[in-house]
């Protein structure tokens, strides 16, 4: 089954400038800053059940560039995790593997809380 993709227009129902069009939220999303302009933190918390969770946050870019460092990242600590609301979640405590990685990418990465 396809999934269906919410569009959020900007509210405008209709436009008498010929060269108007629509901007949705995914395609005004911006740019990908390169990894040396990135000031990303690294963050341990408890989730429900007692479970940790490492979660790297202030990640500027798109949605697609922080889903593909969320797959470097699991692959690189050999465990699950996901990306969602601008964060990178890696399951377990996985701070000092991750703060080393996005140092050697070439990120200013620190470990902030938890």
């Amino acid at each position: 089954m396809a999934r269906k993709q919410k569009r959020k227009q900007s509210g405008i129902v209709y436009s008498t400038n010929p060269d108007f069009s629509y901007e949705t939220e995914n395609q005004a999303q911006q740019e990908t800053s390169p990894p040396g302009e990135q000031q990303l933190r690294v963050w341990r918390e408890s989730k429900g059940g007692g479970k940790q969770v490492t979660i790297v946050r202030d990640f500027v870019g798109s949605d697609d560039d922080l889903k593909d460092l969320g797959k470097q990242l699991k692959s690189h600590c050999g465990v699950g995790g996901s990306t969602k609301n601008g964060e990178i979640l890696i399951q377990g405590d996985q701070r000092d593997k991750v703060v080393t990685y996005l140092q050697k990418q070439g990120y200013s990465a620190k470990s902030a809380g938890g």
